[in-house]
């Protein structure tokens, strides 16, 4: 009988984190101060960043040490299991294996805590008594409220307006962790407000609540910020994802043709992905395909342009360089909040550049149908988010079944839906619709990008 899944022990719990800086095709182009526009460095950071995390941002050492304080809440969950989704494979008909890693079994139900329990730690050890953050689809809240109640910190939580609004039980479990949420555009700090003063029917965008979120940081002396994606930082402590993902393809006999994962900012892609991209880099696995899956209504990657831009909406976060949609960008309202941010990752986005990652689009319609199709074969009800990863895997699966090839096709299983049924309901009852960011709209928000020399 074919093994349908590998667990990891304890003491094979990875002890070191993968800093794919080592060995990318070409060095990150510096981070840029938001007014002046030159490079910024440590002490620029350090208003909104404890050191620990800065240090870890700008480090070329290809690997870096958990901390045993982390490693000790990273054992509530981890290892976490890989599938073989046998099922699946049978539905589709397809010659392909498809395996998918499941983050899903963490407390809050998804990759997020693996950068949150980490961020929180090096917060405290460097005496800070509050972190600030936002969220879209509440998966990055709910994960810093775990992670900042484990270790002792206040939690501040600024929501993306539209996601408070549909996806309430996300704000309850953050607070059930003590966390203070507030829907973002809010009248809490100056960012918020000039955005309310300007359109007061605002549903929001992460980049506003990232201006919030970095305000509040910033004119509060025992606050920094945490992000829950994009940051150099944040794309190494989720390789812990991938680093397990090779050992459990090992045991499986198998290594992956193809990598999927879901991008917004990056991170569970990131993260699922850079252990394997560093064999491609290395010249190991020269014909690894690595797909990065993002919704065609903030299609960043596919459609946005490669260029330094700001972080977030008002210009607090240091200018960087990356794909993006123009950090005036205002996405729909669909049901995938977590994949809504105008920018991504600066690795992520060199790695695109540079031709060592793909990217695709998809519609809203198609990824719930996939995700629907999970569900019933594998029985796991996937995120929005992860239901774009799950088509691409369809869709790869179904273009070996086309040409009989017997490809390993593997993704990031990055996080469940059991919050998320609404969007489910309104899928199943047809209200839901199919949106394509105009090509006007992207040209709108891009003529507001910093002119930089």
């Amino acid at each position: 009988m074919k093994e349908t899944k590998v667990f990891l022990s304890e003491k094979e719990l990875p002890d070191k984190w993968y800093n794919i800086q080592a060995d990318l095709p070409k060095p990150l182009d510096p981070p840029l101060h938001p007014v002046t526009h030159k490079p910024i460095g440590p002490d620029d950071l350090a208003p909104i960043f404890p050191m620990g995390l800065i240090m870890q941002e700008v480090s070329q050492e290809r690997w870096i040490e958990i901390p045993d304080e982390v490693l000790d809440v990273y054992k509530i969950w981890r290892p976490t299991p890989m599938h073989r989704a046998l099922k699946l494979e049978k539905a589709l008909d397809t010659p392909a294996k498809i395996y998918f890693k499941n983050e899903s079994f963490s407390p809050p139900g998804s990759h997020k805590p693996n950068t949150a329990v980490a961020q929180a730690y090096f917060n405290k050890v460097e005496g800070v008594k509050r972190l600030s953050t936002e969220t879209g689809a509440g998966q990055w809240g709910s994960a810093l409220a775990f992670a900042c109640k484990l270790m002792g910190l206040e939690c501040s939580v600024y929501m993306v307006k539209v996601s408070y609004q549909q996806k309430p039980y996300r704000r309850n479990l953050m607070e059930v962790w003590g966390a203070t949420v507030t829907p973002s555009p809010s009248d809490k700090t100056q960012a918020g407000r000039s955005i309310l003063a300007q359109d007061p029917d605002s549903t929001g965008s992460l980049g506003i609540a990232i201006s919030e979120a970095v305000e509040d940081a910033a004119t509060h002396d025992d606050t920094k910020y945490s992000l829950g994606s994009v940051l150099n930082h944040v794309m190494l402590h989720q390789t812990i994802i991938g680093l397990e993902a090779k050992k459990q393809m090992e045991i499986f006999g198998d290594y992956p043709d193809v990598v999927i994962g879901c991008v917004g900012g990056g991170s569970n892609f990131a993260g699922f992905s850079f252990p394997f991209v560093m064999d491609k880099l290395k010249g190991d696995k020269k014909n690894l395909k690595v797909l990065a899956v993002e919704p065609t209504a903030c299609p960043t990657l596919t459609k946005g342009i490669y260029a330094y831009d700001m972080g977030d909406t008002v210009g607090l976060a240091p200018l960087v360089k990356m794909y993006t949609l123009g950090h005036t960008f205002i996405p729909p309202a669909i049901h995938a909040g977590g994949l809504r941010y105008h920018g991504d990752s600066p690795i992520l986005s060199l790695l695109v550049k540079e031709g060592v990652i793909d990217a695709v689009a998809y519609h809203q319609l198609a990824t719930f149908e996939s995700a629907i199709l999970f569900a019933q074969t594998e029985g796991f009800l996937p995120a929005p988010e992860t239901a774009h990863a799950i088509k691409a895997a369809i869709d790869e699966a179904l273009k070996c079944k086309e040409t009989g090839e017997k490809k390993v096709i593997a993704f990031n299983f990055s996080g469940h839906g059991h919050f998320d049924l609404s969007a489910y309901d309104a899928y199943i009852n047809g209200k839901l619709t199919d949106y394509v960011l105009p090509d006007e709209k992207i040209q709108e928000a891009l003529a507001f990008l910093p002119k930089i020399d």
